[in-house]
């Protein structure tokens, strides 16, 4: 009886103190050390995609023609061959828009205007884009460039109200306008 309890001890802490476990990946189900790293070693071998030799190439031309920044940029916003970044599709678009590009202007006060991904809209800069368009005769940038001037105009009236609000009134309504729900009593909070 003994050895039996002694046996079944062991086997039972044995279990407890496994040192492996089972890990499925795309090779199958195993046990493995629990010390085993699970990163897959096909993308551990992959290049670094900023190292591809058609997006250096793309690259070294964006730098010398704006047309090949304006590609760029719009591959960086489509996610096209590279993968899919705002902000270097912002700068290689504004790039490309600085050096005379009219429709990297153009695509620029869409993006200002309307808002990309995790930037809002700034109807200010997509003005400025827009004339840039505009003066080199993109009658689109024309059409956008009036939705452009009313949006930074309703942006300006809505900052004015919100700060005249929170100047004149606001504060005061948080101060004496809104009532507790709860009140103290007998060592304990009551709700109305």
């Amino acid at each position: 009886m003994k050895q039996l309890c002694l046996s079944l001890l062991l086997v039972s802490s044995a279990a407890f103190a496994q040192d492996t476990i089972r890990i499925c990946d795309a090779s199958g189900c195993s046990e493995r050390p629990r010390n085993t790293a699970t990163f897959e070693a096909e993308m551990a071998a992959q290049p670094d995609p900023a190292q591809d030799p058609r997006r250096l190439a793309l690259e070294a031309m964006a730098e010398k023609d704006p047309r090949a920044a304006y590609d760029l940029g719009l591959r960086f916003f489509r996610g096209d061959g590279v993968k899919k970044d705002t902000y270097l599709a912002i700068k290689w678009m504004r790039d490309a828009g600085e050096r005379g590009d009219f429709k990297a202007a153009q695509a620029l006060g869409r993006f200002y205007l309307y808002g990309v991904e995790e930037m809002g809209s700034d109807p200010g800069e997509a003005e400025r884009w827009l004339m840039m368009a505009a003066d080199k005769g993109d009658k689109e940038a024309k059409k956008l460039l009036t939705q452009a001037r009313k949006a930074r105009e309703q942006a300006q009236s809505d900052y004015q109200w919100r700060e005249m609000v929170r100047k004149n009134g606001w504060l005061v309504g948080w101060y004496s306008g809104y009532a507790y729900r709860t009140y103290w009593r007998d060592g304990r909070w009551y709700y109305y």
